[in-house]
């Protein structure tokens, strides 16, 4: 699976005002909702259940928040970088201002985690994550992951 399969230009923002992990969340669950054409709480919802399991913070200012949905959506994916960095609990304890989150069918679960992996280790490429924060627009910021 590629990024491009995933993420899409109306679920990726460049430079997005946001002040709380809570906000993040809303932020991540409305753009994938539009997307996939449902209601945004039940997205909200599985995020912070996972988040409440630990933080997806992964440390140097990223986070991956992820969650299952109904078999019957397709995976999608958000990618976001704040315009001020927020606390998220990160491993670190580090603020975060990159976010890719990733919501997956139930049933993908085995596909879940490769895709986890990928966007880890795409994300784990210093020069990828300067180019994504430094992106001056949307459209910049989704270009450089799908071609990352």
């Amino acid at each position: 699976m590629e990024v491009a399969d995933i993420l899409s230009r109306g679920c990726t923002r460049s430079a997005v005002p946001c002040t709380s992990k809570k906000r993040a969340l809303e932020i991540i669950s409305e753009l994938a909702a539009e997307h996939l054409h449902i209601g945004s709480q039940p997205l909200f919802d599985c995020l912070l259940a996972r988040e409440k399991m630990g933080s997806t913070g992964i440390g140097n200012g990223i986070a991956i928040p992820h969650g299952r949905i109904g078999n019957d959506n397709k995976a999608t994916a958000v990618l976001l970088t704040f315009a001020e960095p927020v606390e998220f609990d990160a491993i670190d304890n580090q603020p975060v201002g990159l976010v890719f989150a990733l919501l997956v069918p139930e049933q993908e679960c085995k596909q879940h985690l490769k895709t986890l992996s990928l966007i880890a280790e795409k994300l784990s490429n210093k020069q990828v994550c300067r180019q994504l924060r430094q992106a001056g627009s949307d459209e910049e910021l989704y270009q450089i992951m799908i071609s990352a």
